[in-house]
C-alpha cells in the first residue's frame, strides 16, 4: 500500500526499545481515509488467498480496533475486540488469556463474552502491529477456548526485527502484513 508507505516514511518515529510511533495516523489520531483503504486491502488480500466464510473480525482493544472494524465493514461482518479489563456484565461468562504487552511493559488479560464467539465462527484476526506475537498468542487462545475457526491473521504494520511471524507460523494460517518494518539504526525502512 503506497498511502500506508508514505505515512509510514514520513510521520513513524522509532522511541527505541523496539517501539515504533505511529500515534498520527494509526493508534491515537486515526487517518480514516487511510484506514478505509486498510481494511478494504485487508479484504482484497483475504479474497485474493481464497480465505472465505469469515463472519467476524478479532482484536484487542485498544490500537487494533480502527483496523479490525474498517476490515469488518469491508468484509460486512462484526468486529469483536477483547477487552483489557473484565466488566461486571462479562463475569463467569467470558474466554481470557494472559499476555505480557510490550508497550505497557506489564502483563494484561484479555476477555472475550461467550455470547460473540462460538464453535460456529470463522474468525480472522486483525491487529495494528505484530512484534512478538503475545497478543496475538493471547487472542488465538481466547479462539481456541470458544471452539471457533482461526482462518487468516492480518496486521498493519509487522516490526521484522522482533521475529513475531516465527512465533506464529505453527499455527499453519495465512500471515498477511500490509508494511513490513525494520530498523537500520535508528531510522525505520520498509522492508519486502
Amino acid at each position: 500500500m503506497k498511502s500506508l508507505d508514505r505515512k509510514i516514511l514520513s510521520e513513524a518515529a522509532y522511541l527505541g526499545n523496539g517501539i515504533i510511533k505511529v500515534d498520527r495516523f494509526l493508534n491515537h489520531c486515526v487517518d480514516t481515509a487511510l484506514m478505509t483503504e486498510i481494511g478494504n486491502e485487508f479484504s482484497r488480500q483475504l479474497s485474493a488467498q481464497g480465505i472465505t466464510g469469515i463472519n467476524k473480525i478479532v482484536t484487542a482493544e485498544t490500537s487494533g480496533i480502527a483496523p479490525a472494524l474498517t476490515t469488518a465493514q469491508a468484509l460486512g461482518v462484526p468486529m469483536v475486540f477483547a477487552r483489557k479489563k473484565q466488566p461486571v456484565t462479562m463475569k463467569g461468562n467470558g474466554y481470557s488469556s494472559s499476555v505480557h504487552s510490550h508497550t505497557k511493559e506489564d502483563r494484561v488479560t484479555l476477555h472475550i463474552s461467550k455470547e460473540f464467539l462460538s464453535a460456529e465462527d470463522r474468525i480472522v484476526i486483525i491487529d495494528d502491529f505484530l512484534g512478538v506475537g503475545e497478543t496475538t498468542t493471547g487472542l488465538v487462545e481466547l479462539i481456541k477456548q470458544s471452539g471457533a475457526r482461526l482462518c487468516a491473521i492480518g496486521f498493519v504494520l509487522e516490526k521484522t526485527y522482533e521475529q513475531g511471524r516465527k512465533a506464529l507460523n505453527h499455527l499453519g494460517v495465512p500471515i498477511i502484513s500490509l508494511a513490513r518494518l525494520d530498523l537500520q539504526g535508528e531510522k525505520i525502512i520498509l522492508v519486502p
